[in-house]
């Protein structure tokens, strides 16, 4: 039995949720409270970044030693390098089903991805180089399209007038891309890629998938689905390592400018012609992120092992008895966009009358250990419809989550609805705090050079 199979097999199948189904680094870390404790931190914020698995870890410390540049060089560490690339991206391949004239390109992340192929998409084409997307989309899969020529269709109350919307819009106005999430950031609501798939193909448009959320809980297989490109991120898929990929058909990627211009992206070069090369190398230019790469690769491999369900009944444990107890609550409501979904990812976001979401997660954090992810989550429009203008609260989970975190969270958010919190918080720099916090982060995570700071984001609200 390997090591990976050890991994693979520690939880117990017949009780999902009761122990982590893969380990993860960071496990038991303990960190301070408000009131001078600690406890060991309950990581509820998969969906922001995932933490590393440990065999992406050990991967990483076994190649580090002969890190070095990928292609054209004669060293033997640079040959091991582009080895490990070029195989990184074989098995990034299998890991999506892609078809055999798929091409993998690795890019930063999923918003890279979905840039790179927004200047892919051809004007003289079916569709005219229109792109259509919902409104619930991610910023990530909403704003690359608005370059060129786009529709924005309304999702209905139900996913079942949902793809009665995409479908009319499609046939009104044909478009050569239909954009389309996996699993919604916000709600976890899975969309019903099969119907999806069939009806933009129906109506002539290729699909893009964005796979941020979906890649790391569910299996995605490019040939079966029929689904024409697929983005996602190294970093939600335990691999925080700075690498993404853009997979899918080969001709718009081999007939699109060179994303990134610049050396490895060219065959020939003079002063007045340059001869690029085909796609993947095409829109690669620079020095590759080998390490990236490799930790994506290695993730995928290891959730490649999972027993089939194993990744399902797991999440749909945690998430049942999240959104069991908080619904429960009073002023606590979860999230939904349609009335008629039936699947979901671990994500659950919600909303506690009373408190901003941004003190939730200060609460959480300061007296409760509790990681989880506030505001509106890069999907402005969604939020507003959903209700929440403010924001709300996010929960996310995936191998490493336990119930025991989910219920230690429920009993949170109930101690907080029943008693309020313990101590004072303010908006402190655009961000809820506790007032005063006697916290302090790790020697390491503070610049020699000045004070420490955590940073704030133009995505979060500044009011309190």
């Amino acid at each position: 039995m390997t090591a990976l199979d050890v991994q693979v097999n520690s939880a117990d199948p017949a009780c999902p949720g009761q122990a982590p189904l893969l380990p993860v680094v960071g496990t038991g870390i303990e960190v301070p409270l408000v009131t001078g404790d600690s406890l060991p931190y309950a990581n509820l914020d998969y969906a922001a970044s995932a933490p590393s698995l440990q065999s992406v870890a050990d991967h990483l410390s076994e190649v580090l030693p002969y890190y070095a540049s990928v292609h054209r060089g004669a060293g033997y560490t640079s040959q091991v390098c582009t080895a490990l690339y070029e195989g990184a991206r074989a098995d990034v391949a299998a890991f999506l089903g892609a078809r055999p004239d798929d091409v993998v390109i690795f890019t930063r992340n999923t918003t890279d991805a979905l840039n790179l192929l927004a200047r892919c998409v051809p004007d003289d084409g079916p569709g005219g180089g229109r792109v259509t997307f919902l409104d619930i989309e991610h910023h990530a899969n909403l704003l690359p399209w608005r370059r060129g020529q786009h529709r924005c269709v309304l999702a209905g109350t139900t996913q079942r007038a949902t793809l009665v919307s995409l479908r009319a819009e499609l046939e009104a106005r044909p478009a050569s891309l239909l954009a389309i999430t996996g699993a919604s950031n916000v709600t976890g609501e899975v969309l019903p890629l099969a119907e999806i798939v069939e009806l933009a193909h129906a109506a002539g448009a290729r699909v893009v998938l964005d796979a941020a959320q979906l890649a790391p809980h569910r299996r995605i297989d490019l040939a079966s689905s029929g689904v024409d490109y697929v983005a996602l991120s190294g970093h939600k898929l335990y691999a925080p390592f700075g690498a993404g990929v853009l997979a899918g058909r080969r001709d718009w990627l081999d007939e699109a400018p060179a994303y990134l211009p610049g050396g490895g992206a060219v065959r020939e070069v003079t002063l007045t012609h340059t001869e690029w090369a085909a796609a993947p190398q095409r829109h690669e230019g620079g020095t590759p992120n080998v390490l990236g790469a490799a930790t994506l690769a290695q993730a995928a491999r290891t959730l490649s092992q999972l027993p089939s369900g194993a990744l399902e009944a797991h999440e749909e444990a945690l998430r049942t008895a999240l959104t069991d107890r908080l619904n429960r609550l009073p002023g606590v409501r979860t999230l939904r966009i349609w009335r008629d979904s039936t699947t979901s990812i671990g994500v659950v976001a919600f909303t506690v009358d009373g408190y901003a979401p941004g003190l939730v997660a200060a609460y959480l954090s300061a007296e409760h250990g509790i990681g989880v992810r506030d505001g509106k989550f890069c999907a402005h429009p969604l939020l507003s419809r959903l209700g929440a203008p403010e924001g709300a609260v996010r929960a996310s989970f995936g191998v490493g989550t336990t119930l025991d975190d989910v219920e230690r969270l429920a009993a949170a958010v109930e101690q907080l609805v029943t008693s309020g919190p313990r101590w004072s918080y303010d908006v402190v720099d655009g961000r809820w705090a506790p007032t005063p916090d006697p916290r302090g982060l790790p020697d390491w995570a503070v610049s020699t050079t000045g004070a420490a700071d955590r940073g704030t984001s133009p995505c979060e609200p500044l009011t309190a």
